[in-house]
């Protein structure tokens, strides 16, 4: 299950009261700084640009690919650890609007970790250290750490030690 807070709205739905969750000034310099993110292809200014003006935690040589779509409500909440790979137009929400209530949820993104092309990763979720996420993946639950997961719904398909027992077949194959 996804680790987030429920915060209940009343006379209309969430998004209709996103400014008093979230400052307009706040989104707007998010989304100009975001937008310029998505486009450079320089690795090393994205990650200042999410570090200083977005406050998102992000470790050495990671690398987010074009198009790579940052929460631009809560970015802060998002954290992504040392030398991992966001893929092509990946989108990481921490937060969700729905007509009763908003949630919002810490992303953790461990060390090592490939996320692939088009995946969407929704608010509470861990992915753990060395975790490989296909390419479309909509991530709506924890993934161990190790672990190969993919589809929609997001299924494991290969846990950390049966990633093992193939890499080691493999070398016994060739």
């Amino acid at each position: 299950m996804r680790h987030t807070e429920r915060h209940p709205v009343k006379d209309a739905n969430s998004l209709w009261q996103i400014y008093k969750t979230v400052s307009f000034w706040k989104v707007v310099k998010n989304f100009i700084i975001i937008q310029i993110a998505r486009y450079t292809p320089f690795l090393g200014m994205k990650n200042w640009l999410y570090r200083v003006f977005l406050r998102m935690k992000v470790g050495e040589k990671t690398a987010f690919a074009l198009m790579v779509m940052p929460d631009t409500m809560f970015p802060e909440k998002i954290t992504v650890g040392n030398n991992s790979v966001i893929g092509y137009n990946t989108t990481i929400l921490a937060h969700e609007y729905l007509i009763n209530e908003y949630r919002l949820g810490e992303v953790i993104i461990g060390d090592e970790v490939l996320i692939g092309a088009n995946s969407t990763i929704l608010p509470g979720v861990t992915i753990g250290d060395g975790a490989i996420v296909s390419a479309g993946t909509l991530v709506h639950k924890d993934v161990p750490a190790g672990s190969f997961v993919g589809g929609n719904p997001m299924q494991l398909i290969y846990t950390k030690e049966e990633m093992k027992n193939r890499e080691q077949q493999n070398i016994l194959d060739e």
